[in-house]
């Protein structure tokens, strides 16, 4: 079983920064990919950014390239998004997902943080 939990969210201004985190816990050693997707009110949930344990290039969104940055802890289950510039279009619950090697088509997802952007 693995725990996902993800922090960091809050009220913020049209162009400032905030730094989302996700920690996963329990049998996290098969870990392949952690991810982030957010739901805003009345929409579908969207990707925004994936991180691969096997290495390589991160996967965005084009929404937030440029200014949404994913990074992971060195030494734990834990990945970071970092947002810069944000906009009141990125008002959403951000979720966070944990892939595991043995049960990729059924990932773990935390219960989310609400991020609010004021318009």
């Amino acid at each position: 079983q693995v725990h996902v939990v993800e922090s960091g969210g809050r009220l913020v201004r049209p162009g400032e920064s905030l730094r989302l985190s996700c920690a996963a816990s329990g049998r996290t050693e098969s870990t392949i990919a952690m991810s982030w997707f957010r739901q805003a009110p009345g929409k579908e949930r969207e990707f925004v950014a994936r991180m691969r344990w096997s290495g390589g290039s991160p996967d965005y969104a084009d929404s937030v390239k440029g200014r949404f940055t994913i990074s992971k802890d060195k030494y734990k289950t834990t990945v970071y998004l970092q947002m810069n510039n944000v906009k009141p279009e990125d008002t959403a619950v951000y979720y966070c997902n944990t892939v595991l090697r043995y049960r990729s088509d059924s990932p773990y997802w935390g219960q989310g943080t609400q991020v609010t952007v004021l318009s």
